[in-house]
């Protein structure tokens, strides 16, 4: 799993490392074999984990972009005030 403050490129990297450790199992073993359904339910677990990073990097990002459109939209009445 995904160490605390893991860059959105690292936690990638592993899904990408996982899946393929899912799909070699898969061709080698089944489809529906224990081994191929473990990488698949931990390759779950670490794409949930990636969204919810990547929900919230991206809600920071609009709530940044937002407060610097409402400040652009107080300066011309600062401006106009003086």
């Amino acid at each position: 799993m995904y160490k605390h403050g893991s860059s959105c490129s690292e936690m990638l990297a592993e899904i990408k490392v996982k899946r393929e450790l899912m799909m070699e199992c898969a061709n080698k073993k089944g489809f529906t074999s224990e081994e191929t359904i473990k990488y698949s339910q931990e390759l779950d677990e670490l794409i949930y984990e990636y969204q919810k990073v990547a929900g919230q990097s991206t809600k920071k990002q609009e709530e940044v972009k937002l407060s610097f459109k409402q400040s652009i939209l107080v300066w011309p009445k600062v401006i106009v005030g003086f």
